[in-house]
């Protein structure tokens, strides 16, 4: 079992960057592919980025291609999100989450472990 906490969610204005960053607890961090996710006030979870064990591969939503960039530290235990060119609509809380799956996926139920959620604000 693996435990997410995120970090680094905050209030920027349109057109800044924020760098969210997800430690996981456990010693078997590069088991898990792992992926960002993000929710909207009255909308459902949507995908945001993924990237494989050794971060060799890399997946993004078209809303965000270009503008985001998922890595990870596995000496660290940790994955992170850079957010740049943000825009009123990137606005949402941003989860964390990890798979054992055997490639990445977008979906959520693709997913084993989540964290708590750090909350994103763009102002306009």
């Amino acid at each position: 079992q693996v435990q997410l906490v995120e970090s680094g969610g905050g209030l920027v204005q349109a057109g800044g960057s924020l760098r969210l960053s997800c430690a996981a607890s456990g010693r078997t961090f590069n088991n898990y592919n792992m992926g960002w996710f993000r929710q909207a006030p009255g909308k459902g979870r949507e995908f945001v980025a993924a990237i494989d064990r050794r971060g060799f591969t890399a997946q993004y939503a078209d809303s965000v291609k270009g503008r985001f960039t998922i890595s990870r530290d596995n000496a660290k235990n940790t994955v992170y999100l850079q957010m740049d060119s943000l825009e009123p609509e990137d606005t949402a809380e941003y989860y964390c989450a990890a798979s054992v799956g055997m490639s990445i996926t977008t979906m959520p139920r693709g997913y084993n472990y989540w964290g708590q959620g750090t909350q994103v604000t763009v102002s306009s």
